[in-house]
């Protein structure tokens, strides 16, 4: 990482999408969130924050930093996407307004709380297989097993082609950065990934008790169109996997590294929603989002114009050391409320209800059978342009 200065902006030389910045980013993230408040990235002639005052105020102002000009690093009144854009993810008021009025009201409190004896049911089932082996894979037993189970089927999802969803997932996330090799990689297939994905958000392919046909039941009532509730289906397909995968993974990642945390946990089974919470401030699944700026906006004396992309680093300011205290130290105690994981603002994390109960379903039944954890081979990480998480976890357990 080099900085210099030019015309009072600070100017940094790094590439985000690395495969070296992705392997380890937090060094990186240091260097940005000391370069200054924004920051000129120099290969991609975009801005840059780091520090989670100015990521949070970015993502609190839709009607300055956008999203419907794409989250990604294309601008899409300049370039068409590889998809149509997301209704809900890549949209502003007053579209916005109305898509997310339906998803907030299917993803309720009181509609959560239904699904909880079944994810609850289903993560002890899974929990107690994987624990009976000793050995096994963290990523491909449980952090992918179990989402691929239990969103689908509350989506209303048939089961054939569920392997589908991960590499969409992979496609999408990729597709927020740069054309570069791990994008050509998640596109290598796309083709029938994306029928398949495409097949599963009409009416006729959902079942009658789903989240999905009560996306169609906001058609019946003319809040949406045909067509919106299809793209709807498609967004939660999209962002409602892999995300909770990744954070899984991290949650076993964290747990295997630091084994004194995974034993004040089962101390005190009180913890298990902070301690997602934490995991999710640690190691975040969802590392960065783009915003595009609508007028031109003055940061800390520094001018950025209009219509310019914005990379907000939300894994940086996660461990901003002017908003925590010991930002790099894992502490399933810490009260991480305010961690820019799921975004935060109108468009906020509208999933976010059904991530957690999957987590504290999933680390809730752990606490009851595992007494320790322990890596049993070498960690792969798997590189993604928007995501951070590991291809594979190999791990030993010692049953409670």
């Amino acid at each position: 990482m080099s900085t210099d200065t030019t015309l009072d902006r600070p100017v940094s030389t790094v590439d985000p999408f690395s495969h070296e910045f992705l392997r380890n980013p937090y060094p990186h993230h240091e260097a940005l969130r000391e370069a200054g408040s924004v920051v000129w990235l120099e290969q991609y002639g975009i801005w840059t924050m780091a520090r989670h005052q100015e990521v949070r105020d970015a993502l609190t102002d839709w009607q300055t930093y956008c999203s419907s000009a794409g989250v990604g690093l294309s601008d899409f009144r300049k370039e068409p996407p590889w998809r149509p854009p997301s209704i809900i993810l890549e949209a502003d008021p007053p579209l916005h307004t109305r898509t997310r009025a339906v998803l907030t009201r299917i993803l309720s409190p009181a509609a959560i709380n239904v699904l909880r004896e079944t994810f609850a049911r289903e993560a002890e089932a899974l929990v107690a297989r994987v624990v009976e082996q000793r050995e096994f894979d963290g990523i491909a037993d449980l952090a992918e097993a179990y989402p691929l189970k239990v969103f689908p089927d509350a989506v209303g999802i048939s089961e054939d082609g569920r392997e589908n969803l991960l590499p969409y997932g992979s496609m999408v996330f990729n597709g927020f950065g740069p054309r570069n090799d791990l994008f050509e990689k998640a596109m290598a297939c796309a083709g029938p990934v994306r029928e398949w994905i495409m097949s599963k958000c009409s009416r006729a392919a959902l079942a009658p008790d789903g989240l999905g046909m009560q996306i169609f039941q906001a058609v019946d009532s003319g809040e949406l169109s045909e067509a919106e509730a299809g793209m709807l289906v498609r967004s939660f397909l999209s962002a409602g996997v892999d995300t909770t995968v990744y954070g899984l993974g991290n949650a076993l990642y964290c747990f295997a590294h630091y084994p004194e945390q995974w034993t004040i946990l089962r101390e005190n089974p009180n913890l298990v929603r902070g301690a997602f919470e934490e995991v999710l401030r640690f190691e975040a699944p969802v590392q960065t989002f783009f915003r595009t700026t609508t007028r031109a906006v003055e940061v800390s004396g520094v001018r950025l114009g209009e219509g310019e992309k914005v990379l907000l680093f939300l894994a940086a300011a996660n461990r901003d050391p002017r908003r925590w205290d010991r930002p790099d130290v894992f502490d399933v105690r810490r009260r991480a409320t305010g961690h820019m994981t799921f975004g935060t603002g109108i468009h906020g994390c509208v999933g976010q209800a059904i991530a957690r109960l999957e987590s504290e379903a999933i680390l809730g039944a752990l606490t009851k059978r595992v007494a320790s954890f322990e890596l049993a081979g070498e960690p792969k990480p798997r590189l993604n342009n928007t995501l951070r998480g590991l291809d594979t976890l190999p791990l030993r357990v010692v049953p409670a």
